[in-house]
């Protein structure tokens, strides 16, 4: 793809082990302590970064070669060489890679950007060996005959329909245009139909041989492994291969911008102002003090923020996007349907202005430093996230290590920050640009689908894999997690997980009230979560806003509150970072005067909103799936917002917001005794009134045949959803029948029946996906694709194919195999970031299910038949009864 535009049994409180909770170890953490750096002779960069999080490894494959150095004429090159990787070289067929790649956990991808291009896989670690062989072998060569590339070419035009799809992307295309028009930067990576449709394998060879050499790549590779073994298997794997001399960069000679101002529609529910500047990139010496400069002008203690609680705008931020050479500078804000856009514009233009005549305060330039700070040891907390880090910071911008940006950050001044912002915020020399949102039409429904397409599903082939990768198949893996979590309930009912982990030096809290506001919110009082969820940001009964943001920057801490909340603090920071969490959680100001605000600046955006496709779309799907008058099918409405009352949120939040619905999770470095102690003295005092609210939403019969199109201006390509309901529930033995089952029929790249017949043999979608989501009281399938209007029925009919065929005929031995193997091994890949393990056991404790499920699962998985998986799929499906719904041009 382009790079485009981001249960145990619990003890109570009083009972637990003191004994334990002191003498559960925290390993010593170092910077980059173990980090080897090495260049083999045939010049291939090396790095090795260790990482313990969990027995996982991310290999990720920079080549510097991008976008920049296609040729003109051809501006996806090296987008469509990115596909073509996939599908084979001498040696290694496509087939072998999709097979292997699911074998192993089915976690890889590759993404083009302007200076790099980069291929990634994250599976356990004893796989690791694997990888590298995969990538040393699409090193050396190519399979590009014309034949694969007609195949590739349908699927990328079709990448390419998709994001033309997108307003804001094609808002982007026209903004790089504008800003470096006559340089490399004036088109990003995603190339067109029309340069696709004149590029041959030749010419994909011909940029393969050039680029694709060691000399020109840089091998990053982070995990759980010892790095000295490690590099002496890469030079075993690797060595052999020629380096080869690389041609002359291109030019990057930018003129000046010419100002002007773009108008777009948009499909969004939302308008959106921008002003843009050309800012440095990140070789500029200035590179740091203007990242810290959009720190400042992002505050929510800044002026720009400010229109926001002014009720001016519905969002305000500044960004910054880092290019090698140069940068682009965006001050964004949103405004409702039918707002004054071009005063909103006018308004963002005087705070900038404004911030360049009086300069920023040293205040805020301390405290986006602390956040960036923050930020570089969060990365660590992903196996897959720190590998993208280091390869950003050395494949792209030529830094030794992530750490070199942190000791710029470290050096800016104020005067620097002071400096940057009247060099590069030049009203002079940039662009602005208003996207107005633009309503859909109405949708149109009928009974049944027009087209009739009938299309045989292809038999999966039986792949023999490489004899490097053989291993991968003879043995499944017994599921095993390396989590042992502590788990306890406080006395008011908390339940509190804390996972020790020492990986950076951060401690991160997760929590999660079990809440479902469509079954929860009283008769007539749509809107009032929504309205409730804004007043958060408004603070406390003892902060006011702009105090306890003052308080949050001064520990260069992140936080949120709501239904979902969390913090992301340094260990010194973690009690105070907890008190103002609870603080925002528990005693939040909901204050008159911000309700005033906020109350027409949501009708507002709920007005745009039910004029909008995607909502139309989504509102559409819900009220095919579900009976008229099930919760589900609840909208808010300006009428509902306008009815509100601020007693109508207090006590929305008082009958929601209790501590007997609530999980925390806390993991980082720090001791469960440290933990515990810290949530049970700010949040110990939470106390639960009156009966738990019902939070579920009834049972629902299956669904009747729809088909609904929503019209969509905007779009040259359908996003069609196929969907049913399912009588089945979370706690029904087939659930696990089902999810084995659908890794057969999608998941793995091309290695997966629908993957394999939609976009690898017809070349009729980029993405399409096949999901089951299962409640405690309900469930749904869903398979969502997308593709031209004359293809909608081709697809369709294969899909639905596809089903019939798992009800039909038992799946394969190979295929059963394939999708056990991509269950188990996803097990550790889930544990491979703090945030990915948080949310499964918050997710896990909503539904009553043990936080191990994940292995208890595995076991299950191992036992299951062909057999199971063809009864499960015969007696749940209903391909004849699918619900369809088509955003976008008029289906074929």
């Amino acid at each position: 793809m382009a790079n485009l535009f981001k249960l145990p049994t619990t003890l109570s409180i009083s009972i637990l082990s003191a004994a334990w909770l002191c003498s559960a170890p925290i390993h010593a953490r170092a910077e980059n302590q173990g980090v080897l750096h090495a260049t083999l002779t045939n010049g291939l960069q090396v790095v090795i970064v260790p990482n313990t999080l969990a027995p996982v490894v991310t290999t990720m494959m920079n080549y510097r070669v991008g976008s920049d150095e296609c040729p003109t004429d051809f501006p996806g090159t090296a987008h469509a060489m990115e596909h073509m990787m996939f599908r084979g070289s001498p040696g290694l067929s496509g087939d072998q890679i999709a097979a292997t790649s699911a074998a192993m956990g089915g976690n890889d991808n590759a993404d083009t950007q302007q200076a790099v291009t980069q291929y990634f896989f994250t599976t356990p670690a004893e796989n690791l060996e694997v990888a590298l062989r995969i990538e040393a072998t699409r090193m050396r060569d190519l399979l590009a005959d014309e034949k694969l590339w007609e195949k590739e070419r349908g699927a990328i035009e079709q990448e390419v329909a998709q994001d033309l799809s997108n307003p804001t992307y094609v808002f982007y295309q026209q903004l790089l245009q504008a800003m470096f028009q006559g340089s490399p930067y004036e088109h990003d990576a995603l190339g067109t139909r029309p340069s696709f449709d004149k590029t041959t394998a030749a010419d994909l060879r011909k940029f393969h041989n050039t680029w694709y050499v060691p000399n020109n790549a840089v091998l990053v590779i982070v995990g759980n492994v010892q790095p000295e073994k490690v590099l002496e298997k890469v030079k075993e794997i690797f060595g052999s291969i020629s380096s080869a001399p690389l041609p002359a960069r291109p030019e990057y000679n930018f003129s000046p911008v010419k100002p002007d101002t773009l108008k777009l529609n948009t499909d969004l529910p939302y308008g959106m102002t921008a002003v843009v500047f050309r800012f440095p990139g990140a070789e500029n010496p200035d590179f740091a003090a203007a990242q810290i400069l959009s720190d400042v002008l992002s505050s929510q203690r800044g002026n720009l923020y400010g229109l926001v609680p002014d009720g001016k705008a519905l969002f305000a931020q500044f960004e910054y996007e880092t290019l090698q050479k140069s940068g682009l500078g965006y001050a964004m804000s949103g405004f409702p349907a039918g707002a004054d856009s071009t005063n909103l514009l006018n308004q963002v233009k005087e705070i900038l202005v404004a911030e360049i005549k009086n300069g920023v305060t040293a205040d805020l330039v301390e405290a986006a430093k602390r956040r960036e700070i923050l930020s570089a040891e969060l990365s660590k907390n992903s196996v897959s996230g720190l590998a993208s880090a280091w390869s950003q910071a050395i494949a792209v911008e030529n830094r030794n290590s992530p750490d070199d940006d942190i000791n710029l950050f470290r050096a800016v001044t104020v005067e620097d920050v002071n400096r940057v912002a009247k060099k590069y915020l030049d009203f002079d020399h940039a662009i602005s640009a208003i996207l107005t949102p633009t309503p859909s039409g109405k949708p149109i429904s009928s009974k049944s689908f027009g087209g009739q397409e009938n299309f045989t599903s292809s038999e999966n082939p039986n792949v023999k894999l490489p004899t490097w990768a053989e291993k991968l198949t003879r043995q499944l893996p017994v599921p095993a997690s390396t989590l042992s979590p502590f788990t306890t309930n406080l006395p008011n009912g908390i339940k509190l997980i804390v996972q020790p982990e020492a990986v950076s030096g951060t401690v991160s809290v997760y929590g999660r009230i079990k809440n479902n506001a469509k079954v929860q919110v009283p008769t007539g009082q749509d809107g009032v979560a929504e309205a409730l969820d804004k007043l958060f940001a408004c603070g406390t009964k003892s902060l006011d806003r702009l105090a306890f943001q003052k308080a949050l920057d001064d520990l260069g801490a992140n936080e949120s509150a709501g239904t979902d909340f969390s913090l992301q603090v340094l260990p010194e920071n973690f009690e105070r970072g907890v008190q103002l969490l609870a603080d925002n959680e528990l005693s939040p100001a909901l204050p008159e005067a911000d309700f005033k605000i906020i109350q027409p600046q949501l009708a507002e955006q709920v007005a745009g909103e039910l004029q909008s496709p995607d909502h139309i779309a989504s509102h559409a799907l819900t009220t095919a799936l579900f009976p008229k008058g099930d919760p589900a099918t609840r909208q808010t409405t300006p009428a509902t917002v306008q009815s509100l009352t601020l007693n109508d949120v207090k006590n929305y939040y008082t009958n929601a917001f209790r501590p007997d619905l609530t999980t925390i999770v806390v993991i980082g470095n720090i001791s469960p005794a440290k933990a515990v102690a810290t949530i049970e003295k700010y949040f110990g005092d939470w106390k639960a009134i009156g009966v738990p609210p019902n939070t579920l939403f009834p049972p629902a019969p299956t669904n009747a045949v729809s088909v609904t199109h929503v019209p969509d201006a905007s779009r040259v390509q359908d996003k069609v959803t196929l969907a049913q309901t399912l009588t089945l529930t979370r706690t029904n033995a087939d659930y696990y029948a089902l999810e084995l089952g659908n890794h057969v029929l999608g998941g793995g790249f091309y290695a997966t029946r629908l993957y394999r017949d939609l976009r690898e043999k017809a070349g009729l979608v980029y993405f399409v996906g096949s999901s089951f989501n299962i409640g405690l009281t309900r469930g749904v399938y869903q398979a969502p694709y997308a593709c031209d209007p004359p293809n909608v029925s081709k697809a369709r009919a294969l899909i639905v194919s596809n089903l019939k065929q798992m009800q039909d005929k038992k799946v394969s031995a190979a295929e059963l195999q394939q999708a056990k193997l991509m269950l188990l091994r996803n097990i550790p890949l889930a544990e491979a970031s703090v945030d990915s393990i948080a949310e499964g056991w918050l997710a896990r404790s909503a539904l009553g299910l043990p936080l191990d499920e994940p292995v208890r699962a595995g076991r299950i998985y191992l036992k299951l038949t062909a057999s199971d998986v063809q009864s499960a799929f015969k007696k749940w499906l209903r391909p004849e009864n699918l619900v369809q719904v088509v955003q976008g041009p008029s289906p074929q």
